[in-house]
């Protein structure tokens, strides 16, 4: 099992976030956040791992509580 990697670790991170927002532009309220569940579908079955998937369900869980 490797660690989650929480600090910044994507090249070009700006055009990716533009990137993403573009994507959710023009989009209602819910379409937006079916994008975002099939986003995170999409990356969790790159990813592959369940140890990592659910380090980052725990990290992220985390951040919405602060």
């Amino acid at each position: 099992m490797s660690d989650l990697i929480l600090t910044p670790n994507i090249n070009g991170v700006d055009d990716f976030y533009a990137e993403l927002i573009a994507t959710h532009d023009g989009l209602s309220d819910e379409d937006s956040q079916a994008l975002n569940a099939r986003l995170v579908l999409v990356m969790a079955n790159h990813i592959g791992d369940r140890a990592t998937l659910s380090q980052a369900l725990a990290a992220a869980a985390l951040k919405s509580e602060e």
